[in-house]
């Protein structure tokens, strides 16, 4: 089945974090369609573990969810950077920590119905104390977890960022191979 074609594209916002699109589309069956299309740069995220196997999450408060949640570690990719690099300097600001080792989880897209943003998730490893100053709008905590304890809180509901359950998950379906 063939790819719709693209008849036209405008920006209709532009922010600081994001820009949306109005995209008119010819659909392979001659119906023209609208999407709304929310674009972004791209994100990492990590799953810290630290030499006591414990992993390193964080609490912020998240204006849209109207409360402070518990995540792992993420952050917005900075035009051109590139994702690994991303992440070793993100958990500088969020955790205070540089990681040794930093592999690949993979990643995600968000929501594609209406979002570019992609979310490259990462394991960091072998970590050693090194902090960079943190976004000054940002107010995190840092929470020594057990894993067994993330796994739970997943189940519960009280880690309920879709990053967090999918960094959290991988990691635990990686570690058991």
């Amino acid at each position: 089945m063939p790819d719709p074609q693209l008849l036209s594209s405008r920006t209709v916002y532009a922010g600081r974090l994001f820009r949306i699109e109005m995209d008119e589309l010819r659909m392979e069956n001659g119906v023209i369609a609208h999407r709304e299309i929310l674009k972004h740069p791209g994100a990492v995220a990590m799953v810290p573990v630290a030499p006591d196997g414990r992993l390193l999450l964080v609490t912020q408060y998240r204006h849209a969810a109207g409360r402070r949640l518990l995540e792992i570690p993420a952050g917005t990719l900075e035009a051109g950077e590139d994702p690994t690099d991303c992440a070793i300097r993100e958990m500088q600001e969020e955790v205070s920590m540089h990681p040794g080792v930093v592999d690949s989880l993979g990643g995600f897209y968000v929501a594609p119905g209406y979002t570019s943003e992609y979310i490259h998730l990462f394991v960091c490893s072998d970590l050693r104390e090194a902090s960079l100053d943190a976004d000054e709008d940002e107010d995190l905590e840092v929470h020594p977890t057990e894993p067994e304890e993330a796994l739970a809180m997943i189940e519960r509901g009280e880690i309920c960022d879709a990053k967090s359950v999918v960094g959290i998950l991988r990691w635990r379906a990686r570690s058991l191979q």
